[in-house]
């Protein structure tokens, strides 16, 4: 039986927990894999053959190759692990979040100079409705 989850309450939040820990973890070793040079010039010379080496959901798989990171986050990665696979690109970690949000580096970067993203909107469904 699962765990009462009240964080899973927050709009456009993916919180690593077990349950994603279990789900991703063949994509999470994928992403360690790339720290050894050899690995990542084996995938990079052929990514969906690497990809095809590791007991990954299709879905994974699919996400790796798009560099959907939010799509690969949904799908049990975890950021730390996914930054192997911008590295691995020559991307920053700059670079991928603002991927996730829909902004240029640019537009990301001046953004948190600026002190963050609003907090408008940012709230629990739950808080919407009227009681």
């Amino acid at each position: 039986m699962a765990l009462d989850k009240p964080y899973k309450d927050i709009p456009g939040t993916t919180i690593f927990d077990a349950e994603q820990s279990r789900i991703g973890y063949h994509l999470n070793q994928f992403c360690m894999s790339l720290m050894k040079a050899e690995n990542r010039a084996r995938f990079k010379a052929d990514e969906r053959a690497y990809l095809d080496q590791w007991p990954m959901t299709e879905e994974q798989k699919q996400a790796v190759l798009a560099r959907d990171l939010n799509r690969c986050i949904a799908a049990g990665g975890n950021i730390y692990f996914l930054a192997k696979i911008g590295a691995t690109d020559g991307r920053s970690f700059q670079y991928m979040a603002a991927s996730m949000t829909g902004m240029t580096q640019e537009q990301y970067a001046a953004m948190m100079l600026a002190g963050g993203r609003s907090i408008e909107g940012n709230r629990f469904l739950g808080e919407k409705q009227s009681g």
